[in-house]
């Protein structure tokens, strides 16, 4: 079969990237398929951070890809739609994460011939930060697909409500196999300076408003002094709010700042170097972190937001918080670490890991095509 992933690739950094290139590598095994690039992807002024390429240090799977569509200039969308058009896939797979996306990936999508089928991978339907044209620009992107992947129930759920008759199946994120192994914890500790007996904890990832960053040091404030905290991603925008708080915390001795773009080889010491992953988020859908988590064997402390639940708790490989408060989830890591419950946490994961698999992605989509 002929397939076309029309998506961000090499050398885009970034989970997505990552994502595109692991199913790329799969479906290759047994189909012939070609990777269609962005050009640019996001104007600068839509990405706050450093850099939107790969770096010397991240460990990026090189796919070979067709650089084509700039998401800011409709005369490469008709170019794209031919491309794809002339080489005549039997499927074409897109990725779709926020309404930025919409109108280059649509038009693309509805210029397809009637032998080519769309499935189209949503990792959002409703974005985290929504913007008032998000809900139309997002139902003219559905309207393009013959049917849906989602990595959680809840982005199955607003899928639904903006296309009810919306043909799709949820499967969970599989896991990152491009970070390499865990370390010791006492030489991650060692080369980050943490101190060797205190409970550490990790944020990890990209710092916006709603990961909940600024929840979790207010409940990191009401912790005594066995524990750490560390933090560890680049902020996408302002980080002064962050560090008022922390400069009133009695506890900000123990806050360690890692606040930059952490590279895939550093990946592996930050989780090594903690006992959980707190993910403090105000809202969710799913998240590139838990899988990270998963892959290090490190259980995880999650609000009960999105997927995130049925992620963590229904496995049992962590901890499930009611809500994004600050004096919940203090009291949760302090039942975390008192009640001795970590390494059944530990053990789960290593259960899960077996079912999250790229090749158990492709094979329920390869079947979710069989059956259009």
């Amino acid at each position: 079969m002929k397939i076309a992933i029309l998506s961000c690739f090499y050398p885009y950094r970034g989970g997505i990237a990552q994502f595109n290139a692991n199913i790329y590598k799969e479906l290759s095994k047994e189909h012939s398929v070609r990777a269609f690039n962005f050009s640019r992807q996001y104007p600068s002024i839509l990405f706050p951070g450093k850099t939107q390429y790969v770096e010397e240090d991240d460990s990026a799977v090189k796919i070979d890809s067709l650089r084509v569509l700039d998401t800011a200039n409709p005369f490469t969308y008709i170019k794209t739609a031919g491309l794809i058009n002339r080489w005549q896939p039997d499927l074409l797979v897109m990725r779709y994460w926020m309404s930025w996306f919409a109108p280059s990936l649509g038009y693309v999508a509805k210029q397809m011939g009637p032998s080519t089928k769309i499935i189209s991978i949503l990792d959002n339907v409703i974005p985290h930060e929504p913007k008032i044209f998000d809900k139309p620009f997002t139902k003219y992107f559905l309207g393009a697909s013959d049917a849906f992947i989602v990595l959680s129930d809840s982005v199955g759920d607003d899928l639904k409500n903006l296309k009810p008759n919306a043909r799709f199946i949820s499967t969970p994120h599989p896991l990152y196999n491009h970070f390499g192994h865990k370390m010791e914890m006492s030489e991650a500790r060692r080369l980050l300076g943490i101190h060797p007996d205190k409970k550490t904890i990790l944020f990890f990832g990209l710092i916006r408003e709603y990961k909940g960053l600024d929840i979790l040091l207010k409940a990191f404030a009401n912790l005594d002094d066995t524990y750490e905290l560390v933090i560890a991603g680049e902020p996408y925008g302002s980080f002064t709010e962050y560090l008022s708080i922390i400069d009133s915390s009695p506890n900000r001795e123990r806050i360690k700042l890692f606040t930059r773009y952490i590279s895939d080889k550093e990946v592996p010491l930050f989780f090594s170097v903690a006992d959980v992953c707190v993910l403090p988020y105000r809202s969710a859908t799913q998240s590139g972190i838990s899988a990270i988590s998963y892959h290090f064997g490190l259980p995880m402390i999650t609000t009960d937001v999105g997927g995130l639940k049925e992620a963590i708790e229904n496995p049992g490989t962590g901890v499930v918080v009611e809500r994004p408060d600050e004096v919940l989830i203090s009291n949760a890591i302090k039942e975390f670490f008192a009640s001795g419950r970590r390494e059944h946490y530990v053990k789960n994961i290593e259960r899960e890991r077996e079912k999250l698999s790229w090749s158990n992605f492709t094979e329920k989509l390869i079947n979710l095509y069989n059956n259009l």
